[in-house]
């Protein structure tokens, strides 16, 4: 074989792979649809649009009126139906709520949740809403989560924000707000003061732990099953870090309820205490004593009921607060009217400051409400909602599912549909949310299901509607926020959806 044939052999495969990427190119750059191959399906076009899933999920439902039947690789199991249609999201999160529990998938890719509020279904998922939601309801518990936040804010926040705002300090607004609902949900499940939210901003294993959980469980959504189980089998990759993040909840979360647990051995509880651990305690105690029903110790009881509910206290809420201070800071006409809402409505003087406000004096911020709304609206914290039915179904749409077919519900997408908001969707306008006499609008679950819909619509809700409306308050009346101009703004690939890069800010106190 001469020199000639050994480099033509090296060339020809060389020209097929950049003729294939060429053609590839193109046809991604036709259609928002990803290309059905032979074989492989549409894997190669989700792969290639990875990194901005939102965004092409987003293209694809609104090129093809909010319905698309996905096709993954032969024999992969990946067929996915997308829809951001509110008929067929009220259809399975409402109407037809029996026929798509979580399921035996859903609990396999949140395995690092256990047996808590998210993951379970059926009469176990009830007992434990029923308890979350008669604890959240209690007074003791609206004063308990009062004076948290604000102890929060007092000894955490409001000191980190003047020594930044004293020095000209630049820094991430986005970490401040992981810190702060870490810290407060802490102190409010656990009675566990990570203090986090310290001015050096300490590295908080556990509190950093969320951002891996969340990176990890998108792609355990969208790509083949065994890829990621090779991966956790291998301990490489976001399966690696997932790994990591599970170790440092354990390492958090149990030692907590140990000493807990031994504070209620000793009766060292006072009586303004809101006990939650004795009422969880007593449902995992008649849950076991029923024949064939093992949720193994205690503890590990605990452990899942706790974590999934600090899951939904620290991400969702700081995510929000996240993303209305970015709409704010490119909206300043309504940061001015919020302010003057705060000054009317808490009856502050020229010249003073906001430091506390109660739990019915926040019930009057409405337009803060609205632009809080808004932000959710454009950027729900939970993006992506995954569904399997139990049997064949017929959707609104007219789309036919079968049994373990996994659809994937675009929240993201729904608040930029024309069709549900009007044509000025991707604007933000807190007027939107308050009607002709002042209050708040509220519009149905299935078009706006940042807090989910039907029996599932998160028990946390007016909880988290508090602390944002406590902390954002107090941040938009005492200081002067600046975004940096050399930073780029996207939201990051996960089912939780964070600024990819933070918010990097500089702030200064305001003159009143």
């Amino acid at each position: 074989m001469t020199l000639m044939d050994v480099i033509g052999y090296s060339i020809i495969p060389l020209i097929i792979l950049c003729f294939t990427y060429w053609y590839l190119k193109i046809e991604w750059t036709k259609s928002s649809k990803p290309t059905n191959w032979p074989i492989v399906g549409m894997l190669p076009g989700l792969v290639h649009n990875v990194n901005r899933i939102h965004s092409f999920f987003t293209d694809i439902l609104l090129e093809t009126n909010s319905n698309f039947e996905f096709r993954g690789p032969i024999f992969a199991n990946m067929d996915m139906f997308f829809t951001s249609d509110p008929t067929n999201i009220h259809h399975i999160l409402s109407r037809n709520f029996s026929n798509y529990p979580k399921g035996p998938e859903f609990r396999e890719i949140f395995d690092i949740l256990g047996n808590g509020i998210f993951n379970v279904d059926s009469e176990l998922w009830e007992i434990h809403r029923k308890t979350t939601m008669s604890l959240m309801n209690h007074a003791k518990f609206q004063t308990l989560l009062q004076r948290n936040v604000w102890d929060t804010i007092d000894k955490g926040v409001v000191p980190i924000l003047d020594v930044f705002a004293k020095q000209g300090t630049l820094f991430d607004l986005q970490d401040i707000f992981q810190r702060f609902s870490f810290d407060t949900i802490s102190k409010l499940l656990l009675d566990q003061d990570p203090k986090s939210l310290s001015v050096n901003l300490p590295y908080v294993p556990c509190e950093k732990a969320f951002n891996d959980m969340v990176d990890a469980l998108l792609y355990r959504h969208v790509l083949p099953k065994g890829y990621w189980k090779l991966q956790k089998w291998l301990r490489i990759g976001k399966e690696r870090n997932l790994m990591k993040a599970w170790e440092a909840f354990d390492q958090f979360i149990y030692p907590a309820i140990s000493k807990r647990q031994e504070k209620l051995m000793n009766n060292n509880i006072k009586d303004e205490d809101h006990d939650l651990f004795s009422d969880y305690i007593k449902v995992y105690n008649e849950w076991t004593n029923e024949d064939d029903k093992n949720l193994g110790s205690v503890q590990k009881f605990l452990r899942d009921t706790f974590l999934n509910l600090m899951f939904a206290g620290r991400d969702t809420t700081s995510t929000n607060l996240t993303w209305l201070f970015w709409l704010l800071a490119k909206n300043p006409l309504v940061v001015n009217k919020i302010r003057e809402e705060i000054q009317q409505q808490l009856h502050l003087t020229e010249g003073e400051n906001l430091k506390f406000f109660n739990i019915q004096e926040s019930r009057k911020l409405v337009y803060l409400h609205g632009a809080l709304c808004e932000a959710l609206r454009l950027f729900p914290p939970v993006s992506i909602e995954h569904k399997s039915p139990l049997e064949h179904d017929i959707l609104p749409s007219g789309h036919r599912v079968s049994p373990n077919m996994k659809i994937l519900m675009s929240f993201y997408t729904m608040g930029r549909m024309e069709s549900i908001w009007g044509k000025d969707c991707l604007e933000f306008k807190p007027e939107r949310w308050i009607t002709e006499q002042g209050g708040i609008k509220h519009e149905p679950s299935f078009k706006f299901p940042a807090f989910l819909a039907g029996p599932r619509t998160c028990v946390g809700k007016e909880m988290a509607f508090i602390q944002m409306k406590m902390v954002a308050a107090t941040i938009i009346y005492n200081y002067n926020i600046q975004l940096v101009k050399e930073q780029t703004i996207s939201p990051t690939a996960t089912v939780l959806i964070r600024m990819t890069n933070g918010l990097k800010v500089k702030l200064c106190k305001r003159v009143l």
